[in-house]
């Protein structure tokens, strides 16, 4: 990554422990999951869903995926 994708001390550890493929998977399933579960976010619980969601994607373990999404065939 060029920077760290939000400030403070999170921030600054995801950009020294992620890569930026990564995280650009991560911003993909996240901008499905706002559009499918349409979250809120101005809401906390929205936002503490997806803060949620982003550690259990970078930690490998199950998230939540969007349900009615069909990847195109290349």
């Amino acid at each position: 990554m060029d920077r760290a994708p939000f400030p403070g001390e999170k921030g600054e550890e995801i950009f020294s422990s992620v890569s930026k493929q990564a995280w650009m998977e991560w911003l993909q399933q996240q901008t499905m999951l706002v559009n499918e579960k349409e979250l809120d976010l101005s809401k906390k619980e929205s936002r503490d869903y997806l803060s949620q969601q982003l550690e259990n994607f970078l930690n490998n373990e199950s998230f939540d995926k969007a349900e009615g999404f069909v990847p195109l065939d290349k």
